[in-house]
């Protein structure tokens, strides 16, 4: 299982684009996760390793992708503030994005995504 370390990244996307990712692999920054912000960031949020998340403190809605331990994507939900989402039990990394961005992007189930730092 790829390994990296907290930080900002690029993701490359099933539509041939990229888009900056901010990695969040120690604990403290997989709790914080996006909460707080006022409105979504620029860079979607990549938690490793995680099976699942909640929008509890959220304050917009969020796009939720599962993915597996070699980044090809089992799941995609959008997720409302307040929520606990259901665990992926394949899962092993949870994208996080501004609901509608991972659409936009061809992030679907069965897509493969990379990082790059």
């Amino acid at each position: 299982m790829p390994t990296w370390p907290d930080g900002p990244a690029v993701l490359r996307t099933p539509d041939g684009g990229r888009m900056p990712v901010r990695v969040a692999a120690s604990f403290r920054a997989r709790s914080r996760g996006l909460l707080g912000y006022d409105e979504p960031p620029d860079a979607a949020l990549l938690l490793t390793p995680a099976q699942g998340v909640h929008t509890f403190g959220m304050r917009f809605a969020i796009d939720v992708a599962y993915l597996s331990r070699d980044l090809r994507v089992l799941a995609v939900r959008t997720m409302v503030p307040g929520r606990l989402g259901r665990p992926r039990l394949r899962a092993r990394h949870v994208l996080e994005a501004p609901a509608g961005t991972l659409a936009a992007r061809g992030v679907a189930p069965g897509a493969r995504l990379a990082v790059e730092l």
